[in-house]
């Protein structure tokens, strides 16, 4: 892991994709990031610091799929990108928990329709189906993927 912070988001802007959902601002949300180098221990990583801040933050129900979705993002990464991923949680005051993949690629993910037996190719299924929003958008140097969690009691 190369950083950790746990601070209140700056603005989050919206997503610029024309068949990404809006997403909500995150402003003064509790948050916190990493960055990871583009490594496959990066996903073993993400995946145990994601579930350990779900933790501190009461949130052990929400853990199992924001765990799954952040694998298949960063995975997603580590395929296509060869520089730093991103991790980004926010919990926000609507009941949601904010979760965004990014990396240096510029180029937005593509949906597939995966044959019963390709190996991969459903990752962005499963984000589409299991998040209550998700989206992409551009960055100054890459991208970011998105998704919302609903984690209300």
């Amino acid at each position: 892991m190369i950083g950790v912070s746990d601070s209140a988001a700056a603005g989050v802007p919206e997503p610029v994709s024309g068949n990404a959902r809006r997403r909500p601002k995150a402003t003064g949300s509790p948050s916190a990031e990493w960055s990871f180098p583009a490594d496959p221990g990066a996903v073993r990583t993400a995946r145990t610091v994601v579930r350990r801040m779900l933790d501190d933050w009461g949130l052990n129900g929400a853990a199992d799929m924001a765990v799954l979705l952040v694998s298949e993002l960063v995975t997603n990464s580590l395929r296509h990108a060869s520089g730093p991923i991103g991790v980004r949680m926010v919990l926000l005051s609507t009941g949601g928990l904010l979760v965004e993949v990014s990396d240096p690629l510029p180029d937005p993910p593509r949906e597939r329709d995966a044959a019963p037996d390709d190996e991969g190719g459903r990752g962005l299924q499963l984000v589409a189906c299991s998040s209550r929003r998700w989206g992409t958008r551009r960055g100054k140097s890459g991208k970011t993927v998105w998704f919302e969690l609903s984690v209300a009691g």
